[in-house]
């Protein structure tokens, strides 16, 4: 009656052939990275100007971090009660 042999015309067409392990994880990992960046920049309209405030604030703690007194005592003014 009906047989299904693949070496009838038109069957290797069918065949889904599996991606080399190596390319299909690359694949993945190049997924992966997509939506992570996707992810961070939700909801924001330029992210390169948000990278530039994120390093501008860092410069100004990293300023004034150095630029505190280290002596002890805090170094500012002293009120007298009296």
């Amino acid at each position: 009656m009906g047989l299904c042999l693949p070496c009838l015309g038109g069957a290797a067409e069918d065949v889904v052939e599996t991606p080399d392990p190596d390319l299909k994880r690359r694949q993945l990992a190049e997924a992966a990275e997509k939506r992570q960046m996707e992810t961070v920049n939700r909801g924001i309209k330029n992210p390169t100007s948000v990278e530039q405030m994120k390093k501008k604030k860092e410069e100004v703690e990293k300023m004034t971090t150095t630029a505190a007194p280290s002596g002890g005592g805090g170094g500012g003014l002293r009120w007298q009660v009296g």
